[in-house]
């Protein structure tokens, strides 16, 4: 039954997708665009599925994180800001329905067009959008704005900026980017942008922004009040323009957005606790388990919320900085592998509970399979097969304990590949590689982040049993962002999401120009020609089913690449809030993903 269904929506993708189609191969104006096939919503949708368009106005949600800031502007490299306000203060031309892989529908735009082959991709701005101050969102506006961020915003725009070969106004409304590569995800990642009001930033340096300019833009939330590394407060704009949109239906529904900064998570539980925050998400299950029982939970005062998705783990764990020596031995990353006793820390942190992380793409329909490659897998690996680490094709499972404290199999694992990459412990007890230098490196983490800090000290006696000699340093944000923009560091806590519809942003997290250009998020350093092969064809994919196969090969590699010392997979999110804030029963399949909370929440008394 379920293959039956499976092949007939398919059909109908297919039949969609023609009449999608003009005779010549070019696509028509569309309230829509969809990476495969057509966007499930039609254009007179009301709402999107996940959003309750009778939701009630009004209310507030805080909500706390450890650290500070010293910047509003999250679209440039410099400075440490709140990182919600990249997705709650500025919109683009298309918004994103996470209940679709990857799907977008018109936000600024009322519009989309595209070549036959994706060559280039059309937008036509809504007559009616305007920035906060009430002036209308230009085409003049789009272009600066795409501009101004490709060459001097923050890296994350800078390569899609790169495969743009022309941009030009088409129309009063319209604007048109033509492409110098063959990438069919383009077409909806260049619709993405936040788009910015030029006149703001005449006469200014874009790039120096930290806390002198209060963002104009178009969003349903504009910036009320903040506090330099204290808080910021985001309130509903009550003239923003696209509130009749279907696009907005049901969302934008509480009128003040709250976020508190705390020095540590102690801190930050207390204050929920306490009352001060409205919202709070657990990532530690024993936690959540043990230690949410305080009296407004006992009263009803605070629900404890469950949600489930279906995206990728991502990678959450400790990643290797392959840059510095000897990281850059995949054998001695191996044994740091091994070293990292999962089982016993998650017995110790989580009472067990915990899922690992298997792969960055585990947990979905995108995820590595076990046991030796097979198929497409295997066809677009083979040419790279002499290149590959062990493990790629052959097959690869990470190291599991008996979990006991000794880890000893694990252990004597380690000392192996250690030797094999000619490091020896010698008689003082420290491990030393042949011109005698010690085995010794520092775990770099963020002021506040106290899990992870029990979880390197566990790490680190690990560590001293093979004889290296790890230290773990704690510094304030600002200075560790500083750090980890330039990889001045040799080993530190890393989270990368990962969607159901990967694509460009792979070539941040992974490529090789993230080796020596800063700011990128290939902290690792890792270039491998067969990652930057599958990248491209999960980009040019012509199917769904060489899609998932250039996805599970790139996952192979990665996971291989042995860079990252896995820890939690979070299959579920925990949420304990306000009985007063409310969502949905209808969740999207990205479950608990960027702005679902607050975009769908409400407040009702």
């Amino acid at each position: 039954m379920k293959q039956k269904f499976r092949r007939l929506s398919c059909a109908l993708a297919t039949i969609s997708a023609i009449l999608f189609t003009t005779v010549n191969g070019r696509a028509d104006p569309a309230h829509g665009i969809a990476m495969y096939g057509a966007p499930a919503l039609p254009p007179d949708f009301v709402a999107l599925p996940y959003a309750n368009p009778d939701a009630p106005k009004g209310g507030r949600i805080v909500t706390g994180e450890v650290g500070s800031f010293d910047s509003l502007n999250p679209h440039v490299r410099k400075g440490s800001v709140p990182w919600q306000l990249r997705f709650l203060a500025y919109e683009s031309l298309m918004g994103r329905s996470w209940d679709e892989p990857f799907t977008l529908y018109g936000l600024l735009a009322e519009s989309v067009e595209t070549g036959p082959d994706r060559e280039w991709v059309e937008f036509t701005l809504r007559e009616s959008a305007r920035f906060s101050d009430g002036s209308p969102v230009t085409v003049e506006d789009v272009m600066w704005s795409y501009e101004t961020l490709g060459t001097q915003g923050h890296p994350r725009y800078q390569g899609a900026w790169k495969k743009v070969g022309a941009m030009e106004q088409t129309g009063p409304r319209s604007v048109r980017f033509t492409f110098n590569v063959e990438d069919r995800e383009m077409a909806l990642i260049i619709g993405m942008r936040p788009i910015l009001k030029k006149a703001q930033w005449q006469d200014k340096d874009f790039t120096e922004s930290g806390l002198t300019e209060i963002p104009i833009t178009t969003a349903p939330y504009v910036i009320d009040a903040f506090e330099a590394g204290r808080f910021v407060s985001l309130k509903r704009d009550p003239d923003y323009w696209g509130n009749d949109l279907p696009f907005r239906r049901g969302t934008n529904n509480l009128d003040v957005i709250r976020m508190e900064f705390y020095a540590d998570e102690t801190a930050l539980f207390e204050a929920f606790k306490a009352g001060e925050l409205t919202s709070n998400r657990e990532f530690n299950a024993a936690k959540w388990d043990q230690q949410y029982s305080f009296p407004a939970i006992d009263a009803g005062d605070v629900i404890k919320s469950i949600v489930p998705h279906q995206r990728p783990s991502g990678i959450t764990g400790f990643v290797m900085n392959s840059r510095r020596a000897p990281f850059d031995d995949w054998r001695v990353r191996d044994a740091l592998i091994h070293a990292f006793n999962f089982e016993f820390i998650n017995q110790t942190q989580t009472g067990g509970v915990q899922p690992r992380i298997t792969s960055y793409f585990s947990n979905s329909v995108l995820g590595m399979r076990d046991g030796p490659a097979e198929g497409r897998v295997l066809e677009f690996l083979q040419p790279f097969r002499d290149d590959l680490l062990p493990g790629a094709i052959d097959g690869y499972r990470l190291p599991v304990s008996d979990g006991s404290v000794r880890n000893r199999a694990n252990i004597r694992k380690a000392t192996g590949l250690l030797a094999d990459a000619e490091w020896s412990v010698g008689d003082d007890g420290v491990l030393r590689n042949d011109a005698g230098e010690a085995f010794e490196f520092e775990i770099l983490l963020r002021q506040g982040s106290a899990e992870n800090k029990a979880i390197t000290d566990i790490y680190v006696e690990a560590l001293q049993r093979l004889g290296i000699r790890a230290t773990v340093a704690t510094i304030e944000s600002a200075q560790y962002q500083e750090r980890v923009t330039r990889y001045d560091f040799d080993m530190t806590f890393y989270r990368r999401g990962l969607s159901l519809s990967p694509g460009n942003e792979q070539t941040l997290y992974w490529g090789c120009d993230g080796v020596s250009a800063p700011g990128t998020r290939n902290w690792m350093g890792m270039c491998v020609p067969a990652a930057e092969a599958m990248i491209d064809r999960i980009l040019n994919s012509q199917s769904r089913d060489d899609f998932i196969a250039a996805t599970r090969a790139l996952d192979r590699v990665l996971t291989t690449g042995r860079y990252v010392i896995p820890i939690y997979q979070f299959n579920t999110s925990r949420i304990a809030h306000a009985k007063e804030l409310k969502y949905p029963d209808r969740l999207p399949i990205y479950g608990d993903w960027i702005s679902w909370q607050p975009d769908v929440w409400w407040y009702e008394q």
